[in-house]
């Protein structure tokens, strides 16, 4: 007669290996979301300076500026950085007459943000996520031409 096998300790292997398995990739994915949720917030709050810095500037030589430096800052409180072409401003009813009564300026901004802990092995880009946001500011429709 053979005596069954004792199974002591086995509970913890099983454990320690569900651990690996489950656990790691979800901590990983949360991790991902969470650097995907702070770039939204980001990006909507960098249009939003953008806009409101673009409209209570005193020219269109100054605003675009203004805008930008906003931008920048907004993003860079997220810990992301702005380059000048992922922000895109245009006007409402024409591109000439932004600072006008009545138009409305659109800003557009996008932004990419790598994935957390990705080796740089995809052709030297890690892997990322695109996210983009818009902002609608009017100018308003009783204020003084600029």
């Amino acid at each position: 007669m053979t005596r069954p096998r004792a199974e002591h300790g086995s509970a913890l292997v099983e454990v320690t290996w569900l651990t690996l398995l489950l656990l790691v990739p979800l901590v990983y994915f949360v991790l991902s979301v969470f650097d995907v949720q702070r770039a939204a917030f980001g990006t909507s709050a960098a249009a939003r300076a953008a806009g409101r810095a673009y409209v209570l500037s005193p020219d269109q030589q100054t605003a675009h500026q203004r805008a930008l430096e906003a931008a920048s800052v907004a993003l860079r409180d997220q810990g992301l950085d702005l380059s000048a072409a992922d922000l895109r401003i245009s006007c409402e009813p024409s591109a000439s007459a932004c600072l006008q009564p009545g138009s409305v300026v659109t800003v557009s901004l996008d932004v990419e943000v790598a994935l957390p802990l990705m080796p740089d092995v995809f052709a030297g880009q890690p892997p990322s996520i695109r996210v983009g946001s818009e902002h609608r500011a009017p100018y308003g429709t009783f204020r003084e031409a600029r």
